[in-house]
C-alpha cells in the first residue's frame, strides 16, 4: 500500500500550485494527508456518501469523491470549496492517488515473485507464465548482489539503494530476510565482471556516505535466463558467507574469486576436526595472541619475505625470525618452509571456519 508521506507530498504539490485546500480520508474517515488544520469530523459524511452511487458529490460547500483500487473503494478525496476550480482539482488528485495505488500494487506484486523466484518457490511453469504477466525479460542478462549493513536494515538503506538503481522495471530491490538488501541487477551486453565489481564497490561507497553505515557486498555470477536468477542469488549468499568467515578485509567480494575459501567452506565439520588433529595433536587448537597474528598476516602478505615483513612491522629482522621460531615450537611447523607455510595457512583458515560454525550451534 502506497505510504501516508506519499500521499502528503502530492496534496502539498498540488495545494502550492493552486491554492486549492485538499485532504485523503481512508474508508472509515481518518484523515490521512491534509493541507491545512481543519479538524472537521466527516464520519457521517462518508458515512452516508459510501452508502450511495455517487462517485462525487458537493457535500456542505466541499467536494468528496471516492478513489478505487482494482474496483474496490479504497480511499476519499475532499476538495475544500463549492468552486469549479476545486471540483477539477479534486478530479486531478483523484487520478494522481489511483495512480499511486496501481504503481506500488504492480511493485508488491513484482516485489512477491522475485522473492519467490529467489527462494525456489516457482515451479518453472509458473516463473515463465508470471514474468510474462509482469511484463519482465526472461531473457535478459541479469546478476544479483547481496548487500550487508553493520546496522538492521531501515527505509534509508533501502532507499539508498534504490536510488543507484532508477532504471525501474529493469532492476528489482528486495530483502528476504530482516537484515541482506538483495539487488537483482538486469546488465547491458557491454556489462562484465569488472563492471559488476565497480558497480558492488559503488554500492559500499554510498552507503558509507549517504546513510553513514559499513557495507559488504557480494555478487553471483552472470546468468542469462530469469529461471536461473536464484542460482546467481546462492552464489551471492555463498560469496558473502566465505568472505565472511576468511576474508573480513575485503569490502566487496565475488562468488568467482573466492580462493580456497570456497573449498573449506564446504568441508564437513568432522573432517575439519580430522585436519586439525592432524597438524596440532590431540591437545586443543592454540590461539595466537595478536601481536603473533600480525606478524603471520604480514609474512604472507609478503610472500614470506623475511626482510621485506621486518620492515614493514618496524622490527629486527632477528626479532622477527625469532617470532617464527616460537611459532615452530607452538606448531611443529616451520613457516619459513614453503610446504609448512601452506599447511599453516590452510589450518588457519580451517579454525577460523571451525569457529564459525560453533556461533551457528552447528
Amino acid at each position: 500500500m502506497v505510504s501516508n508521506q506519499i500521499i502528503q507530498h502530492t496534496l502539498n504539490g498540488m495545494k502550492e500550485i493552486t491554492e486549492i485546500e485538499l485532504a485523503v480520508l481512508d474508508r472509515e474517515a481518518n484523515i490521512l494527508a491534509y493541507t491545512d488544520s481543519n479538524d472537521t469530523d466527516y464520519t457521517e459524511i462518508i458515512r452516508e456518501f459510501s452508502e450511495s452511487d455517487d462517485d462525487h458529490r458537493l457535500i456542505k460547500n466541499n467536494h468528496f469523491f471516492k478513489v478505487f483500487d482494482s474496483g474496490e473503494l479504497t480511499f476519499y478525496v475532499v476538495a475544500h470549496g463549492d468552486t469549479e476550480k476545486a471540483m477539477e482539482i479534486g478530479k486531478i488528485v483523484v487520478f494522481q492517488v489511483s495512480n499511486l495505488l496501481t504503481a506500488y500494487r504492480e511493485r508488491y506484486d513484482k516485489d512477491d515473485f522475485i522473492k519467490n523466484l529467489l527462494l525456489d518457490n516457482l515451479l518453472l511453469v509458473d516463473i515463465l507464465n508470471r514474468s510474462q504477466k509482469l511484463h519482465i525479460n526472461s531473457r535478459a542478462r541479469r546478476v544479483v548482489f547481496l548487500v550487508e549493513t553493520s546496522r538492521d536494515r531501515d527505509i534509508n538503506i533501502m532507499e539508498t539503494v534504490r536510488g543507484l538503481f532508477p532504471s525501474g522495471m529493469r532492476d528489482f530491490i528486495t530483502a528476504v530476510d530482516e537484515k541482506d538488501i538483495i539487488v537483482v541487477r538486469e546488465l547491458s551486453e557491454d556489462d562484465d565482471y569488472e563492471s559488476i565489481n565497480e558497480t558492488a564497490n559503488i554500492l559500499v561507497d554510498t552507503l558509507e556516505s549517504e546513510a553513514m553505515t559499513g557495507a559488504h557486498v557480494s555478487y553471483g555470477t552472470i546468468v542469462e535466463d530469469i529461471k536461473e536468477v536464484s542460482r546467481s542469488y546462492k552464489e551471492a549468499k555463498m560469496a558473502l558467507d566465505v568472505g565472511r568467515i576468511f576474508y573480513s578485509d575485503r569490502r566487496v567480494i565475488a562468488y568467482s574469486n573466492l580462493g580456497i575459501g570456497r573449498l573449506i567452506y564446504q568441508l564437513p565439520l568432522q573432517l575439519c576436526k580430522m585436519f586439525i588433529r592432524e597438524i596440532f595433536g590431540e591437545d586443543d587448537p592454540i590461539h595466537f595472541d595478536e601481536e603473533m597474528l600480525t606478524t603471520i598476516d604480514q609474512f604472507y602478505a609478503n610472500s614470506l619475505n623475511v626482510s621485506k615483513t621486518s620492515r614493514e612491522l618496524y622490527i629486527h629482522r632477528n626479532t622477527l625470525v625469532y617470532r617464527l621460531g616460537k611459532l615452530k615450537n607452538l606448531t611443529g611447523l616451520d613457516i619459513l618452509n614453503f610446504d609448512d607455510a601452506i599447511t599453516f595457512q590452510i589450518a588457519l583458515m580451517v579454525m577460523k571456519y571451525m569457529s564459525y560454525l560453533e556461533t551457528l550451534d552447528y
